[in-house]
């Protein structure tokens, strides 16, 4: 039996190779446009800190006690602290608001209306004033939680005070 082998001619080789390198091209874009990793800017620990004591601090102006918790953007607790007086309840209600701001991107005011929805009613949600988002160049970085004060809107403004205690120098790190 003859067997016969063939082999490819070098312009069929070469007309293989190049279909192959501009079907390469064509999908580089689009791989382009869809990084394999991103870039997450977060705050400090030093920064988490700032924003607590300067929010006890604003709270301390009116005469409140407070508990006050600074998450970072995924909700997770970067600081928390509770002043001297300040009822324990306070440091769960914080951190709640806290992760509620961040996971809403918004602040806890905002979302009162929704509170009795299911949505609402979940365990680790909050939904009534006192959880403010920290934001810098246009990102979410983390959020604080305010729980102590009469009011929340009270509990609301100290946590925008500890922000604004830091806000600058975010903005010029971003």
């Amino acid at each position: 039996m003859i067997r016969l082998h063939r082999t490819r001619s070098a312009s069929t080789t070469t007309a293989g190779l190049a279909v192959a390198l501009l079907a390469g091209t064509a999908a580089a874009p689009a791989l382009a446009e869809d990084p394999l990793a991103i870039e997450v800017k977060r705050l400090s620990m030093d920064t988490a800190l700032e924003i607590a004591q300067a929010t006890v601090a604003a709270c301390r102006e009116k005469g409140i006690q407070i508990g006050v918790t600074v998450v970072d953007r995924d909700g997770v607790v970067q600081v928390q602290l509770r002043d001297t007086i300040a009822a324990p309840i306070t440091v769960p209600i914080s951190f709640k608001k806290a992760y509620t701001a961040v996971n809403f991107n918004a602040n806890t005011s905002a979302l009162a209306e929704r509170a009795d929805t299911p949505i609402g009613r979940q365990d680790f949600l909050v939904m009534s004033a006192g959880g403010a988002t920290v934001s810098a160049g246009g990102a979410l970085i983390g959020g604080v939680g305010v729980s102590g004060a009469p009011a929340g809107q009270t509990d609301e403004e100290c946590a925008e005070a500890g922000i604004a205690a830091v806000r600058d120098d975010l903005e010029m790190a971003f």
